[in-house]
């Protein structure tokens, strides 16, 4: 019998590569600067050899374990999949492995990863803390390296985030340029919690600061909260609105999945998109160009997104003397055909479905 080939090494890489067995220990680690090109080339001769980074003797060298922790609200949101596939392979091109917990918004979860990274069964967070309030960062000394995702404002830690006040301003200038003039907020109200919260607070100041910009009424009854940032939670938010007979000319959904379910919801009521009613939604997923109607939405860039949020988790796990930093992204508005206006405008009545 021929005896089964035997496990590529970093050697291995390295001479497939034309570099140093150091320079591709780099690569892994993220222990020092590696040019950008040579990283390429690094990371194409892992995959051509099929290269397993051997992370528990690594780990016995440097007191890693090269395992990572990924904490979101909600895994079922679309916007969770694409950011949670944008972070494992950013991960994996700096040789981590990613363990991936949904905190429900229990800050109990997140403290059980805390405690994880204290005891060096994982080496660094990325976090999407709901309410700075509740989230562990705000209660706990001598933090892990953690790197916080989302609009949590705070100055303990690392964060990456968009402005999404300005954003959602951006979105009701976009619909009020259409012809809209009374827009639903889907995702937040006033009367509701949502200020307190990091990314729904955000992007509602952001709904009634572009109202306010055009001087026009933000009536409560355009204004709801979700139970859920999903599909269903969309639906169930738009069914609310429609239940209660108001009139409206357009929907600013705080994110894709939530709008997605509320054109469903518009359309078993009978109506036209975007002929009676346009709909704007948050972050891009893959579903929102794909939609019945293609869905205009905030957009930015997933990977790099993710990749900001790696670079600042591993210069932190190298140096936890840092000063905590902030990375504001860019974000732009993709115009899809669920705004071409102007709207008709509709009203709730009671639905034959």
């Amino acid at each position: 019998m021929t005896p089964p080939s035997s496990r590529p090494t970093m050697r291995d890489v390295a001479l497939r590569a034309g570099v140093s067995p150091k320079t591709v220990s780099n690569v892994l680690t993220g222990t020092a600067q590696v040019r950008e090109p040579t990283r390429l080339r690094v990371e194409q001769a892992m995959r051509e050899l099929d290269f397993v980074p051997n992370l528990s003797a690594r780990g016995l060298r440097n007191g890693r374990s090269g395992v990572i922790g990924l904490a979101l609200p909600d895994l079922r949101a679309a916007f969770s999949a694409s950011m949670t596939h944008a972070v494992v392979e950013a991960a994996h091109a700096r040789g981590l492995v990613v363990q991936v917990e949904e905190t429900a918004a229990e800050p109990g979860r997140e403290h059980d990863l805390v405690t994880r990274a204290r005891t060096h069964l994982i080496d660094g967070m990325i976090l999407n803390p709901v309410r700075l309030q509740d989230s562990v960062v705000e209660h706990l000394d001598h933090l892990p390296p953690i790197v916080l995702i989302g609009e949590v404002e705070q100055h303990r830690t690392d964060r990456v985030f968009i402005d999404s006040r300005a954003a959602a301003r951006d979105a009701v200038r976009h619909l009020l340029a259409r012809g809209a003039r009374r827009i639903v907020s889907l995702g937040g109200a006033e009367s509701g919690p949502g200020l307190d919260k990091a990314t729904q607070g955000q992007r509602l100041r952001g709904y009634l600061a572009g109202l306010a910009e055009a001087e026009l009424p933000a009536p409560a009854e355009l204004q709801t909260e979700v139970p859920e940032w999903t599909i269903a939670g969309g639906a169930e938010g738009m069914r609310q609105i429609l239940q209660q007979g108001a009139q409206f000319d357009a929907v600013l959904a705080f994110t894709d999945s939530i709008a997605l379910g509320a054109m469903h919801e518009l359309r078993s009521w009978g109506a036209r998109l975007p002929e009676d009613v346009l709909v704007c939604g948050f972050d891009d997923v893959e579903h929102a160009r794909f939609a019945g109607t293609p869905l205009t939405t905030i957009a930015f860039d997933h990977e790099d997104y993710a990749n900001a949020a790696l670079d600042l988790l591993t210069s932190r796990m190298r140096d936890r003397a840092l000063p905590p930093r902030a990375v504001e992204m860019p974000y732009e508005l993709l115009a899809r055909a669920s705004t071409t206006g102007p709207p008709a405008g509709f009203s709730g009545r009671i639905s034959e479905n």
